[in-house]
């Protein structure tokens, strides 16, 4: 199993979040509560001014990668956030973002030579809706050194990365960085934002770097599932089947190393949040506990939990609410005790398509595991999940439920047994 196969991200917008770190700090033990082990802050860095999006400018357009943007606080509040984190027993990673800066950043300033220019000798970009940022070179050698001398820098003070667009900065800057990482902080976390399929295809039409999931493995631990999202939003708009989408996810299982690590998760600050497309609360709730029994790590985008509909801004000042009546952070927190369990993790890990759009996964060795019945859809009802007759206790509600002759009938919401609990 992959090393953090039973851990949870929580991803932390710090601009919209509490407003700076040390207010960001005073949230740190309801979000330990929610069954969090690593708390990912979206960029912290100052921004530029150049191009800037909206009055507050896109968080991935960042100035100096070697400060923290004073809107937020400075590099003691940063290392006090980091303190509490880690006394309430959490990891902190920092996004890094080496595929571009700001146009008006330090480096651009001070070695324009490092940079992609146009052929009129302009800085330029190769995505263009991205105006407000301009590409890095990986071409320049001593570009290399700087950008890994300053993953060495916070690497002393936080606990890994999760790499912006990861796939399209060369694999061997990655696994050298990684090396040299391993030597400030043992044990790094690596988490690389890889992207879709069609976006691979696009930018390697072009001669650009644009490396597949696969390959990312040789640096990081964890990458994107951003491949199977084609067929998840299919599903939701009925543009595919509940079969094609298991099937994507069983081919995880072929296509990559045996201990690989997927951020699985339902919405991030890059997509609509999931009770927008979900607007059920029972069928969302069906759907965060699949992404919780799948094989991987799962992420909680910050409001989420409280099921919220508004995905915030990168642009602007745009504030999470906290809302009671539709908080799932109990729910959520169940979830991730069930994953602490020892059969977690371990043995035979399969998911199929049963009844009507309904998931089974199971986790099993020997004679013992879990089995958890998901309906994704609009169908219920009874399904043939292959359990000894007898009742079994539902890890998520302490509900009860009978299998007879291999079929279990569970009741409206998601279901999560023991097969070694009766």
């Amino acid at each position: 199993m992959n090393r953090y196969g039973r851990s949870m991200i929580y991803c932390l917008f710090v601009r919209n979040q509490g407003g700076t770190l040390l207010k960001a700090a005073e949230d740190l033990s309801r979000i330990r509560a929610l069954g969090t082990d690593i708390v990912w802050l979206l960029p912290i860095y100052p921004v530029g001014e150049k191009a800037r999006k909206g009055r507050l400018g896109s968080p991935y357009a960042i100035k100096d990668y070697r400060a923290v943007d004073p809107r937020l606080g400075t590099m003691e509040d940063l290392k006090t956030f980091v303190n509490r984190a880690h006394e309430l027993g959490m990891q902190v990673i920092l996004d890094i973002v080496f595929h571009h800066t700001s146009p008006d950043s330090v480096l651009a300033q001070s070695h324009p030579e490092w940079f992609y220019h146009r052929p009129d000798g302009s800085f330029g970009n190769h995505v263009g809706d991205w105006y407000d940022i301009i590409d890095l070179d990986f071409g320049q050698k001593d570009l290399w050194k700087e950008l890994i001398d300053t993953l060495c820098m916070w690497a002393g003070m936080v606990d890994g990365f999760r790499c912006d667009v990861g796939s399209l900065i060369p694999i061997s800057f990655w696994e050298e960085a990684r090396a040299c990482v391993e030597k400030v902080h043992a044990n790094a976390i690596w988490l690389c934002e890889s992207v879709e399929k069609p976006f691979i295809r696009e930018l390697r039409a072009k001669g650009l770097t644009a490396h597949s999931d696969g390959e990312m493995y040789r640096a990081f631990d964890i990458t994107y599932d951003y491949d199977v999202t084609d067929t998840y939003y299919g599903y939701l708009t009925g543009q595919n089947t509940l079969e094609a989408h298991v099937k994507a996810l069983q081919e995880q299982e072929v296509v990559y190393p045996a201990d690989y690590g997927k951020l699985r998760f339902l919405e991030n600050h890059d997509r609509p949040r999931t009770a927008l497309l979900i607007p059920d609360s029972s069928r969302r709730m069906h759907w965060i506990a699949f992404q919780f029994m799948q094989k991987g790590t799962p992420l909680i985008y910050g409001g989420q939990e409280f099921g919220l509909c508004h995905r915030p801004s990168l642009f602007e000042k745009d504030p999470i609410e906290k809302r009671e009546d539709t908080d799932l952070s109990g729910f959520i927190r169940r979830l991730c005790e069930i994953r602490k369990e020892a059969a977690f993790g371990e043995g035979v890990y399969t998911l199929e398509v049963a009844g009507r759009d309904q998931a089974v996964i199971r986790w099993e060795k020997e004679d013992k595991g879990l089995l958890g019945v998901f309906s994704l859809g609009e169908g219920h009802g009874p399904v043939q999940a292959s359990v000894p007759d007898g009742i079994y206790r539902n890890l998520l509600d302490d509900s009860f439920v009978e299998a007879e002759a291999g079929v279990l009938t569970p009741g409206m919401g998601p279901m999560i047994i023991k097969w070694d609990e009766k």
